[in-house]
């Protein structure tokens, strides 16, 4: 059994697996050109996984130019051939499932039990849903709407998309950007975060070796000031979709601009928990903690300012704050561990940051704290509750990514609506209700691009994830998301078969 600051045992044989490289390239394993390296880290331990060569500019023109000489024959394939590769590629991902949860656990510190359960099956059902869902690339009906001539439209695919991931949900990001596009026929250059580029990596191996035509897929590991920015103002990319912080999807969006992308954006969020005072306190309680805690927090829709009305509000912190004293914090790959680290000690010091500033006006009730003893070597931080901020304080405010809830009483429905919709973000949200009408208007009223109602994190294949306001713009998941990676043509056929010389005449006038 792994014990954080133990060697790395068998978990993961990163550096014999990757010995070419960490860039995949038109099919195959190379080694980056930046001449610079990084390494991953284990951050249950501090403990360096794998150590590779970033990629560099050069890196990201290769990948292109593989995509781009790619997209012809995939994009030319039918929808049947794409929808059969897509399903063998999720059987090799079936087969290679423990591989992938691993490896995920590893690079990020997530308990081993999450990412077998929720990590990478999610992804494997990503996969079989957009295998389907590439045969129903649809236009619209044909008609005539002028005259004798008959007009359709054609949904097609638009060529290289480069795409940049984030390192909190590495596998189930890249396969958000991977899927659909090519599902729709594009071909695409993926760059993941560098601190976290394993599963990325190893999901391009998986199509290939499902039979997905080499180029289609590409994986260039790099830093975002280097290969990111320079993949996303490449003139032979026609999209950009990013995920990640709102502050950096501004700056992708003004080097997107200068070369007129079509531009996908999944930012930042600071989801509200709305607990109304007819709401079943015990399901509320369990789901806030579940809600803050997912990922140790680093989610962009994990719960994060729980609004309680009045009624309930002290039983809830105080029965919130009991319940996040029982999560065990450990080892990512032992069966009890609940809770893991955070990506980085310098992610663990930003949390712990907002945290102690918040003690000058605020009451920190439970957590508030990096665990000592073995765990101290990790980037480990106690699930946190903090009660009683002021709805323009900076911990309610602004995105902590981190295992910590802040609680806030209000009075009335309107009051509780109006807090929940008060901040920059758009992302998520969810209502605690036994009334009906109190949940619609909930889901109504509520800006966010995913409201639950007596739950909150569950997401579906079927189903789409995208925000509102500083939340960014775009769909993943589910067949809204074509939206984002095809272009519609008008096509308009003149059923005469004649010259229309009256066409010229109104035109031109009379010759």
């Amino acid at each position: 059994m792994h014990n954080p600051g133990s060697a790395i045992p068998e978990r993961f044989a990163a550096q014999e697996r990757f010995a070419e490289g960490a860039q995949f390239i038109g099919g195959r394993l190379t080694k980056g050109t930046s001449g610079r390296t990084h390494a991953v880290v284990d951050p249950a331990s501090g403990e360096e996984v794998f150590t590779y060569e970033l990629a560099g500019v050069e890196d990201v023109d290769a990948a292109v130019a593989a995509a781009r000489a790619a997209f012809p024959g995939w994009s030319s394939a039918t929808p049947g051939d794409r929808s059969d590769a897509l399903h063998r590629f999720a059987a090799v991902l079936a087969e290679r499932a423990e591989d992938f949860a691993r490896a995920e656990s590893l690079q990020c510190g997530k308990p081993l039990k999450l990412t077998r359960e929720f990590d990478v099956p999610g992804t494997i059902d990503n996969t079989a849903f957009f295998a389907g869902a590439a045969r129903h690339l649809q236009g619209q009906s044909a008609g005539e709407y002028s005259g004798d001539h008959t007009s359709y439209v054609r949904r097609e695919p638009i060529g290289v998309v480069g795409s940049i991931a984030p390192w909190n949900y590495p596998l189930q990001m890249a396969a958000w950007k991977i899927l659909p596009a090519i599902a729709a026929g594009n071909t695409i250059v993926l760059k993941p975060a560098e601190i976290t580029p394993l599963t990325s990596l190893l999901f391009a191996q998986a199509a290939t070796d499902a039979g997905i035509p080499d180029g289609v897929i590409n994986i260039v590991t790099g830093t975002g000031k280097e290969a990111g920015e320079y993949l996303v103002g490449h003139p032979d990319v026609v999209m950009t979709s990013f995920t990640g912080s709102t502050a950096v999807g501004k700056r992708v969006a003004e080097v997107a601009t200068a070369t007129v992308k079509r531009l996908h954006l999944e930012l930042g969020g600071k989801a509200p928990f709305v607990v109304f005072d007819d709401a079943d306190l015990e399901a509320a309680v369990n789901g806030a903690v579940a809600g803050a805690l997912i990922n140790t927090g680093q989610d962009c829709t994990a719960a994060t300012r729980a609004y309680v009305q009045r009624p309930l509000y002290e039983a809830f912190v105080e029965r919130t704050a009991a319940l996040m004293e029982t999560v065990r914090l450990g080892d990512p790959f032992a069966a009890g561990t609940d809770l893991g680290p955070l990506i980085s000690h310098a992610q663990r010091d930003r949390v712990a940051g907002f945290v102690d500033r918040a003690r000058g006006y605020a009451r920190v009730v439970a957590g508030g704290e990096a665990p000592g003893g073995e765990l101290a070597k990790g980037a480990y931080y106690k699930p946190t509750l903090v009660a009683d901020a002021a709805q323009d304080s900076e911990i309610v405010q602004s995105e902590i990514f981190g295992p910590v809830l802040v609680v806030l009483p209000f009075d009335s429905d309107d009051e509780g609506i109006r807090l929940a919709n008060d901040t920059p973000y758009g992302l998520a949200a969810s209502a605690w209700s036994r009334d009906v009408y109190r949940a619609n208007r909930a889901t109504r009223e509520i800006k966010a691009g995913c409201v639950w109602i007596n739950d909150h994190i569950p997401i579906i294949s079927e189903m789409p994830h995208g925000g509102y306001k500083a939340s960014g713009f775009g769909k993943d998941m589910s067949s809204y998301s074509f939206e984002e990676y095809t272009q519609i043509k008008h096509v308009m056929f003149d059923n005469t078969a004649v010259v229309r010389k009256d066409w010229h005449r109104t035109i031109f006038g009379d010759r």
